[in-house]
């Protein structure tokens, strides 16, 4: 019981070190946000992430080739990543870090709605009630007709709808499709189509802005390893709840770095988020899902613009024992 005790802190002081992780990934996004299109910043984030993935893909044992099984699922999740990480970074430039957030947190209540048609999962009354009482709480953040709705809070929905599509496509094809599949086809396609923006948006970068580009895509390998090691060590259940923890970052950074206070309706909105998505885990972390489409989907929206492997279910160094203790093979 107590090495069980200790393997659980451990898992969530990884978890709270990855999210803070994450959190400072996402400052550098906003800084350079400032300065550069979207477009900009995940080309350059793609190709600085290359090395490390080709690193990890060296040491990737699995044999065969890069076509997927399932090239339309395969199709949708790279859409999905390539639209999560447009809005999401749009959306980190233009708005509080806090309010962006607060957003994002909806993407295990989406998980848990799109897991009904994509996975077959069925959804009883307490956790439809969940997602209900959650999706109010993204309203609370909003509050259309009290304020003005901007290019950037659609962007964040976006980024939330997108991301917990993406979660929910790996969770359905991740069995049967080598890890380098689900990987490379979304930074590629990211690579590809921001190419082609490129000219359009390119504006001079210093060196030091480069540098920054370099530090967001070593933050994002790093912090996915921090993941993977959340997850081998403690409970799903007792891990995914940790994510929440970027909101205390995002106001910290904030506050510190942007001149930025959360209000009062954006503190309460993530607390109806945040209590809504902790509440689905705890049902399905006690046997009330077949198939665990939040507690599988490691709650953070993928970018496709680096190594974000905490999706990915066979690379050296992915977390094995949390699939048996969460009861996905339920």
């Amino acid at each position: 019981m107590a090495a069980g005790h200790s393997s659980n802190a451990r898992g969530a002081v990884l978890a709270l070190a990855a999210y803070g992780v994450f959190a400072t990934h996402d400052v550098f996004v906003k800084a350079l946000g400032a300065h550069y299109a979207p477009f900009q910043i995940i080309f350059f984030s793609v190709l600085f992430s290359f090395p490390l993935v080709t690193f990890m893909l060296m040491r990737d044992p699995t044999s065969g080739n890069l076509r997927p099984r399932h090239p339309w699922w395969t199709a949708l999740r790279t859409l999905a990543g390539v639209v999560t990480g447009v809005t999401a970074f749009y959306a980190f430039s233009v708005l509080p870090l806090a309010q962006v957030y607060a957003i994002l947190f909806a993407a295990p209540l989406l998980i848990t709605v799109l897991a009904i048609p994509i996975l077959g999962e069925r959804v009883g009354a307490w956790r439809s009630g969940a997602v209900i009482v959650g999706l109010f709480g993204v309203l609370v953040v909003l509050r259309p007709g009290a304020t003005d709705l901007s290019l950037g809070h659609l962007a964040a929905l976006a980024a939330a709808v997108c991301g917990a599509l993406g979660s929910v496509v790996v969770r359905k094809i991740g069995r049967d499709e080598r890890d380098a599949v689900l990987l490379l086809y979304p930074m590629v396609a990211n690579f590809v189509l921001m190419s082609f923006l490129l000219p359009f948006v390119y504006e001079p970068m210093p060196f030091a802005h480069v540098g920054m580009l370099g530090i967001i895509a070593a933050l994002g390998f790093a912090g996915g390893l921090l993941v993977i090691g959340a997850y081998r060590a403690g409970d799903a259940a007792i891990v995914a709840p940790m994510q929440y923890s970027q909101i205390i970052w995002a106001a910290a950074y904030g506050m510190l770095l942007f001149s930025e206070q959360p209000d009062a309706m954006t503190v309460l909105g993530a607390l109806i988020i945040i209590g809504s998505g902790v509440f689905i885990v705890m049902r399905e972390s006690r046997g009330a899902s077949s198939t665990s489409p939040v507690l599988q989907s490691r709650l953070r929206p993928e970018t496709a613009t680096g190594p974000r492997f905490t999706q990915l279910r066979g690379l050296p160094g992915r977390a094995h024992a949390p699939l048996a203790k969460d009861g996905a093979s339920r």
